[in-house]
């Protein structure tokens, strides 16, 4: 986590931030898993693929 916070710019992270950061990024990707799983299933497939991934993210 503190390594993408430095990549954006920070220059010091603290325990707590860190932590606040996984969390926010863990529902973040819940929820675009969510979205990719109903694109698969949509497709009538059991496998979610890349594009799932990505069409999740855009919607």
């Amino acid at each position: 986590m503190e390594k993408l916070l430095k990549k954006a710019g920070a220059e010091r992270v603290s325990d707590r931030a860190k932590s606040a950061f996984r969390e926010v990024l863990e529902d973040f990707g819940e929820q675009i898993g969510k979205k990719a799983v109903m694109f698969a299933n949509h497709s009538k497939r059991k496998t979610i693929k890349s594009e799932d991934i990505k069409l999740a993210n855009k919607s």
